[in-house]
């Protein structure tokens, strides 16, 4: 199932916290989801959320596992010409929310594993022979290839989030001026 849920009270939910033989402990896992939502939707589960009563503190665990959200905006034009808004996408590999007995919320990650497997993979290729000057590769060199790896990581990620900022620039001054061309 992609949403599995479990509620444990009294005496049997005291391994998880001493408030929880009281309140309950729910446990939640949320695998393999994917869902469409409105933003509209977002906005009106506010007033389910509010209550004019301080709720009990129940302790909980949420894990969600590879859950992809697109969220896309259903709110009216304001200008007619504008091709609309770009739908957002969450992608989650891999987090766990608690709340422990003191009602704080802990959002925790796990490393992606591909990631790490690809920098051991990296460090284990050999360097060809074309590559190596006369005097041979020293080994502060070597050291050198997974940092440089990483900071071009990086630049590939600022230079993707300046380009979406490109387009987003872009697509507001063609609200107002349709035949604004760069």
């Amino acid at each position: 199932p992609e949403v599995s849920v479990r509620l444990d009270v009294g005496p049997g939910a005291a391994r998880h916290s001493p408030l929880a033989v009281q309140n309950g402990f729910l446990r939640m896992l949320v695998h393999s989801y994917t869902a469409e939502l409105f933003m509209s939707f977002l906005a009106n589960l506010g007033p389910f959320l509010e209550d004019e009563i301080i709720p009990e503190v129940m302790p909980m665990e949420i894990e969600i596992v590879n859950a992809k959200i697109t969220l896309k905006d259903d709110s009216p034009q304001v200008y007619p010409t504008s091709p609309g808004p770009v739908p957002i996408t969450l992608a989650v590999d891999h987090v766990t929310v608690k709340r422990g007995d003191d009602g704080v919320f802990c959002l925790t990650g796990q490393q992606r594993q591909g990631v790490a497997l690809f920098f051991l993979a990296f460090k284990e290729q050999t360097v060809p022979a074309e590559c190596v000057p006369a005097g041979g590769i020293c080994g502060s060199q070597l050291k050198e290839v997974p940092e440089l790896q990483r900071e071009l990581q990086t630049m590939k990620i600022a230079l993707a989030e300046a380009n979406m900022d490109k387009a987003r620039l872009l697509q507001e001054i063609r609200k107002y001026n349709p035949l604004f061309q760069l």
